[in-house]
C-alpha cells in the first residue's frame, strides 16, 4: 500500500466520474469509491487500485504482486493520471468564478500516452460512451490476458496494431480511414516518430500532430491535454464549447479563452461541467 499526497481541494468524486464514463471493459473497473486498471510496464505487469485516504488529504494506490518491482514508476503513472502534482493556487486565481462551482476538479491525464493517442482517434465524432465500447472492442480483440488476473486485459501495445492490417482494425467497427489512421500512429511509435512525450512548445506540438494522417483540430488538442497533459490547451472547434459560446466563431472563442492562460485545459473541462455557465464580455 502506497500512500500519494495531494494539494487541497480535490475532488475525488468529479474524477472518478470522468474515469467511470470513459472506463473500457477489461482495462478499467470503476466502483463507488475506487478505480483499478491494469498496467504493463518493463515486462512487468498487473493491476493497480487507487481509493481515497480516510483522514489525509492523499490517496491510497495498491499494485498487485506484479507491479512491485516497478513501483516507483507505476505510482508516477497514477499521479499523472490522476492530477495528483499540481498546486492548484495560481489555478483557482486565474480562473476565478469560473472555477468557483467545482474547486477541486483537476485534469485528467492517462498511465500511457500511446494507449491515449488511440483512445483520443477511436473519440472521433462519436459520444463518450461508444468510445470507451470501441477502445473495449480493440482491447478485447487484439490485447492480452493479464497474467494471474482472470477477467483483465492488457491494452494492446504499439508493436502488436503496427503489424496489423487496416482491415483488421476496422472489424471493431470503425470507418477504414480511422483503422489505417491506428496502424500508422502505431507503426510512428515502434519507430520513435510519434511524440509520446509532451514537447517544448506544445502549440508546435500540436500543428505536428496534426500531419499525422486521421488526426485533426480536435484529436490533437484533446490528446495533447490528456496525453501530455497540457494545462493550456484549449477546444474552440469541440461541438459542447461551440453551443455555450452560441454565435461566436472558433477564432472568436479562441480569443476569449485567452483570459486563462495559462490553465485554459482546466477552464475547458470547468465549462463542460458547468451546465449553467455562460461567456460574458
Amino acid at each position: 500500500m502506497y500512500i500519494l499526497p495531494y494539494t487541497p481541494p480535490y475532488d475525488w468524486p468529479w474524477i472518478l466520474g470522468f474515469l467511470r464514463d470513459r472506463a473500457v471493459t477489461g482495462i478499467e473497473q470503476v466502483g463507488e469509491n475506487h478505480y483499478s486498471r491494469s498496467l504493463a510496464l518493463d515486462g512487468h505487469q498487473g493491476i493497480i487500485t487507487v481509493t481515497p485516504h480516510a483522514e489525509k488529504p492523499a490517496l491510497v494506490v495498491t499494485l498487485s504482486d506484479g507491479l512491485l518491482p516497478v513501483a516507483d514508476q507505476a505510482l508516477a503513472k497514477v499521479e499523472q493520471l490522476l492530477d495528483l502534482r499540481l498546486d492548484p493556487t495560481a489555478m483557482l486565481a486565474t480562473l476565478g468564478e469560473l472555477a468557483a462551482a467545482r474547486p477541486g476538479l483537476r485534469l485528467p491525464g492517462c498511465v500511457d500516452s500511446f494507449e491515449q493517442a488511440i483512445r483520443a482517434i477511436l473519440g472521433q465524432l462519436v459520444s463518450v460512451a461508444l468510445a470507451a465500447k470501441l477502445t473495449g472492442k480493440l482491447a478485447a480483440a487484439f490485447g492480452t490476458p493479464c497474467a494471474g488476473h482472470d477477467g483483465w486485459l492488457l491494452f494492446p501495445d504499439a508493436a502488436t496494431l503496427a503489424r496489423l492490417a487496416p482491415e483488421t482494425v476496422k472489424t471493431i467497427g470503425i470507418p477504414l480511414q480511422r483503422a489505417q489512421a491506428i496502424v500508422t500512429l502505431a507503426q510512428g511509435c515502434v519507430a520513435g516518430t510519434f511524440p509520446l512525450v509532451r514537447p517544448e512548445n506544445v502549440e508546435l506540438g500540436v500543428k505536428a500532430l496534426m500531419t499525422w494522417p486521421g488526426i485533426g483540430r480536435w484529436t490533437a488538442n484533446y490528446y495533447a491535454m490528456r496525453g501530455w497533459q497540457a494545462p493550456d490547451v484549449f477546444l474552440p472547434e469541440d461541438y459542447a464549447i461551440k453551443q455555450r459560446f452560441a454565435g461566436m466563431t472558433p477564432a472568436t472563442i479562441r480569443r476569449y479563452a485567452t483570459r486563462w492562460q495559462p490553465w485554459r485545459a482546466y477552464a475547458l473541462l470547468h465549462i463542460w461541467y458547468s451546465s449553467g455557465w455562460q461567456p460574458v464580455n
